[in-house]
């Protein structure tokens, strides 16, 4: 994905910068608010960073081997923003590219203004916000394929055991609401985290180029969530 976003004349090249821009903008948002920048400001500069991204060749440098894509992406950000420090708002907005208006809607109510520190440095606070962004989209396309199967139910039942235990006799009481037995309920929760862990796996896959990148950056999600 990032190599067909990084060729501005190919066809897929804006749905490409879409997609990756449904993952990483909320991560970027709060790394603009953690520098200080208000709510309306942080929305227009990641909207315009990622308008920037498209008119420029930038992702160009996003090669092969020249490390992780969240690392590129976040010191591209500082960058835009050391150069886009005095211009005016309006321009700011994407002057004539266009773009899909990225969705701050919930951006507010989920932004934790937590300061960076010696011990939890920004570059740290923005990995961890792009662990929780893949983990969210991950979690909303498990729930979308419970939907489309006509499980919903299922899915709110079972959902909330993929990242904790049950308590005593909870498995029970939910494999009755479901009409299951036990044993079944006990894969069922077993398959869930299973695909859980692959749609993870294939979020990240779209931003690295190998196999053992991908195990390598699941690993550190996986580290950095449990560090939260």
């Amino acid at each position: 994905m990032v190599l067909a976003a990084g060729d501005a004349n190919a066809p897929g090249a804006r749905h490409a910068w879409e997609e990756l821009a449904r993952v990483y903008w909320r991560p970027l948002y709060w790394h603009v608010r953690r520098r200080g920048g208000s709510h309306s400001d942080a929305q227009d500069l990641v909207q315009a960073f990622f308008v920037r991204l498209l008119e420029k060749p930038v992702i160009q440098h996003a090669q092969r081997g020249r490390g992780r894509f969240r690392t590129f992406l976040l010191a591209a950000l500082d960058n835009f923003l050391a150069n886009e420090h005095d211009r005016s708002v309006a321009l700011k907005r994407g002057g004539g590219v266009e773009l899909r208006p990225l969705d701050f809607s919930e951006s507010e109510l989920d932004f934790a203004p937590e300061p960076a520190s010696p011990g939890k440095p920004l570059e740290q606070l923005f990995d961890r916000d792009w662990a929780h962004a893949v983990l969210d989209k991950s979690l909303a396309q498990l729930g979308a394929e419970f939907a489309r199967d006509g499980k919903a139910a299922s899915w709110e039942k079972l959902r909330p055991f993929l990242f904790r235990g049950p308590e005593p006799g909870e498995y029970e009481a939910t494999a009755r609401q479901l009409g299951i037995s036990d044993a079944l309920m006990r894969k069922a929760v077993s398959r869930l985290r299973g695909r859980l862990r692959l749609l993870a796996r294939s979020e990240i896959a779209r931003t690295v180029a190998t196999v053992s990148e991908v195990e390598a950056e699941y690993q550190h999600l996986v580290n950095v969530i449990s560090g939260c």
